[in-house]
């Protein structure tokens, strides 16, 4: 009898090990896709023009934020695009940066709740800044796709 519960309690280990075992191809597709994704950005993108009547205003959030040490004030300005929100200094440091390679100066801003923002571009329009995040949208799709448009309350 032990024999066989002990047989019966190894196949049931050698089953559920083995199923938790990730595929190669799981990996290699995730590769594929990152690539992929990669030399989408590495392409220029002529972006169009969108007059006022395609604008869209969805997404303002108003905060109250403030540069975070280090940052320069007076690039911020009433509204801005933000395309990142992290907690993680270092993930905010790091888009920050990518964005920076990208040819943007980026601020990162912080609001009351200890939020970091990555502002990637600041307007006193509010319609400049829209324009600039569905630019953005688009160049860099399907990046920054959940970009929202910052009102800065003082």
């Amino acid at each position: 009898m032990k024999k066989i519960l002990l047989f019966g309690a190894a196949i049931c280990c050698v089953f559920i090990l083995g199923s938790c075992k990730s595929k190669s191809s799981a990996y290699k597709t995730a590769y594929e896709q990152a690539q992929s994704n990669n030399s989408e950005w590495e392409e220029e993108d002529d972006t169009e023009v969108l007059t006022s009547e395609e604008i869209s205003y969805e997404s303002v959030r108003q905060e109250k934020v403030k540069p975070v040490q280090g940052e320069d004030a007076s690039d911020l300005k009433k509204y801005s695009v933000v395309i990142g929100s992290f907690k993680n200094r270092t993930n905010a440091y790091s888009l920050k940066e990518r964005m920076t390679d990208e040819g943007y100066m980026p601020v990162i801003a912080e609001n009351d709740f200890g939020m970091l923002r990555v502002i990637v571009t600041s307007f006193d329009s509010k319609a400049d800044a829209a324009r600039s995040r569905d630019v953005i949208k688009s160049k860099y799709a399907p990046n920054f796709q959940d970009a929202w448009l910052l009102e800065r309350q003082y």
